[in-house]
């Protein structure tokens, strides 16, 4: 079993429904505030609500540092099941009809707090999937589920061992790839077209695309950088990409 902490990742957790009947328990801190329509009460009503309700089971707050090595858990941490990623094969076929369908591909992250935050606005803008790489890369990890907020429960993320081939395999199901990088060709991102069926890939905090992954690439877009800054975080950056993606396709629709 895995845990998730926090109010929002457990709370998350038991909406979702993608743990159904296998979620062992809550462990919830003594002396946590429960009033009524609080954050607390809302978990324990919805743990109540399953089928069968979730154990609730009252442990004092160092136990939960412990388990939680002194993460921030709120008074409040779920044992679970592994989290199960998609495979990439079923994320293409759930996408094959959607011409609008967009992806994130993240290319070996290692920050949990970046690819925490790039999930929460993934699942904001309503992306179609994630895509990750297996090795050299942060995976849905408990500190991932609590920096998303619980956003990873209602993602479909694919884990993949090559991730220049899976891109291969978005270019052959009709999608265009957009790399988030600072190349001489790059597009100011509020130009680019990111709209229709999309792959937008951001790259890893410091070196950015790989260089295998940079040549799949169909082209590039590019935010403007009018400060003393090099760069933007990657998780700001892809966030904004994305949302700038929403607004081509909400626009779009009028």
């Amino acid at each position: 079993m895995e845990i998730i902490y926090g109010r929002n990742a457990v709370s998350e957790a038991l909406k979702s429904g993608r743990y159904g009947a296998k979620i062992e328990r809550i462990l919830l801190a003594e002396g946590v505030e429960e009033k009524a329509g609080g954050p607390v009460a809302g978990i324990l009503e919805l743990a109540a609500r399953q089928k069968p309700p979730v154990p609730v089971k009252k442990v004092n707050r160092q136990e939960l540092d412990r388990l939680t090595n002194q993460a921030n858990h709120q008074g409040v941490i779920a044992q679970v099941p592994p989290y199960v990623y998609t495979d990439l094969d079923e994320l293409l076929e759930s996408s094959r009809a959607n011409p609008d369908a967009l992806f994130l591909v993240l290319d070996s992250l290692q920050d949990p707090q970046n690819l925490g935050t790039l999930f929460r606005t993934a699942e904001a803008v309503g992306v179609t999937g994630v895509i990750l790489p297996e090795r050299r890369a942060a995976g849905v990890t408990p500190a991932v589920r609590n920096a998303s907020s619980g956003a990873v429960e209602h993602l479909q993320i694919a884990q993949v061992v090559n991730l220049p081939r899976a891109l291969d395999q978005l270019k052959e199901a009709r999608f265009w790839v957009a790399g988030l990088e600072d190349e001489k060709s790059a597009q100011p991102y509020d130009k680019a077209s990111l709209t229709g069926r999309l792959a937008l890939v951001v790259g890893n905090e410091g070196a950015g695309l790989g260089r295998l992954v940079r040549e799949k690439c169909d082209f590039f877009v590019i935010l403007p950088m009018l400060g003393k800054v090099a760069s933007l975080n990657a998780a700001v950056a892809g966030s904004i990409a994305l949302y700038e993606a929403l607004r081509q396709r909400r626009a779009a629709e009028k």
